[in-house]
């Protein structure tokens, strides 16, 4: 059956590095683009990192990013949509893709904000298999 997840996940860090980040002023290069392969790529390799985590061939991963001013912080919204026809879910993938894709940002950065910190990773919603569909209050 057709399964689809998505989770989000959000950086705080200091505007002034939101502000290098969206003018792609890091020294280690476009920190998007780069984050988004790494969080595709730890999607596709779940079962690697995550013990028990079955093997999934994935028809779709896309992780997108969403800039958030908050006052004294900014914060960076990370979500991760994935979709395959089989017969378990893929929440993990995109569990496991907002991480990687926040760690990433935080390896990126950390030079000129070692104070920026991963938060709110959570499941979104899943849809597809059994329990039928789920959505975050």
């Amino acid at each position: 059956t057709g399964r689809i997840a998505v989770a989000e996940g959000y950086v705080d860090m200091k505007p002034s590095t939101m502000g290098l980040i969206l003018n792609d002023q890091v020294a280690k290069g476009d920190v998007l683009a780069v984050c988004r392969v790494a969080g595709i790529m730890a999607a596709k390799k779940c079962s690697e990192l995550i013990p028990l985590c079955h093997g999934l061939n994935l028809s779709s991963v896309s992780v997108e990013f969403e800039p958030i001013d908050a006052g004294d912080v900014a914060r960076l919204r990370i979500t991760a949509t994935c979709k395959l026809n089989a017969q378990t879910g893929v929440e993990m993938e995109a569990l496991t893709a907002v991480s990687v894709a926040g760690l990433t940002v935080y390896d990126m950065c950390k030079a000129v904000d070692k104070g920026m910190q991963l938060n709110g990773v959570r499941l979104l919603e899943k849809h597809g298999g059994k329990s039928g569909s789920y959505y975050a209050e």
